[in-house]
Parts: structure tokens; sequence; C-alpha cells
């Protein structure tokens, strides 16, 4: 049996080509800087405050507990900060790197969708590139939601 902490320590040492950080819940940084970067940062958490005007899923979901296997669905985000938003000529300047690092990690995932059996089905990612706030600064990068199912 998996826990939810070993899944996301599974999750942090997710290898992408191309990422230069990779950061667990006990190693996250109070703040980034551009030798940092790009850097992948575990957060099981709600990091959008207006989320409530898109489509919302629950953090925690109960799968089954009554007979057969014990389950839970987990959502997780694993943030990409690629460049803070006031760094080089803007968006346009980020965009095929940005781009490229999220080709690496879906290539990257894909050859573990299990998270090493940590999780009892393949996650699923939902893919959400945009501006996203970490410390005091915005950062350019993409916030892979995952959805796990694991057996408590």
């Amino acid at each position: 049996m998996a826990t939810f902490r070993t899944a996301l320590a599974q999750l942090s040492a997710l290898s992408v080509s191309g990422v230069r950080n990779n950061y667990d819940l006990d190693e996250l940084p109070l703040s980034l800087h551009s030798a940092q970067m790009p850097a992948l940062l575990v957060m099981p958490l709600e990091l959008e405050a207006d989320r409530r005007f898109r489509e919302r899923n629950d953090s925690l979901q109960t799968a089954a507990f009554s007979g057969g296997t014990q389950s839970v669905y987990y959502t997780v985000t694993h943030l990409l900060l690629v460049a803070p938003s006031e760094a080089g000529l803007g968006l346009r300047s980020h965009l095929p790197r940005l781009v490229d690092l999220i080709d690496g990690y879906t290539a990257s995932l894909s050859a573990d969708v299990t998270l090493g059996d940590q999780l009892l089905a393949p996650a699923r990612v939902g893919v959400e590139p945009g501006v996203f706030p970490y410390g005091e600064r915005d950062f350019y990068g993409c916030a892979f939601r995952h959805t796990w199912l694991l057996e408590v």
C-alpha cells in the first residue's frame, strides 16, 4: 500500500529533460530566481484563487471504503515554472521552451504512469499552461493537474 506522501516523493523524482530543479514538499523554496529554472514543484493544494469560475474537482474523493480494495482519489498540481513573467521579451520569447518542456514532461510521465507502482491506476493529467504566482513573482509555466487513485 502506497501512501500519499510516498507518491508525492515519487512525483518529485520525475526526471524531465531540460528541467534544472525538482522540488519535493520539504524542499519548496520561498522564492525562485532565474538560475533555478526551469523548476518543477510538487504542490498538493489548489493554486488559483479564481478556480470557482472553472470546472472544479474535489482534492480528495472517496472511491471505495466498503468491501474490496479501499481507495481514494487525490488531486495534485505539479507546477512547472520556466521564467519570471518580466524576463526576456515577454511570453513570446518563452513559448518555444515551454512547449518543449511540456512535451518532455508528458514523455517522462508516459514512461512511468503509475509512479513506480505507487498508484492503483495510471495517473490522469490535465495540462494548463499559463502565468502562475509563486513567492512574490509571476512566472510563465504549466500546471500539470494529476488525479491519482491510491489504496488506503
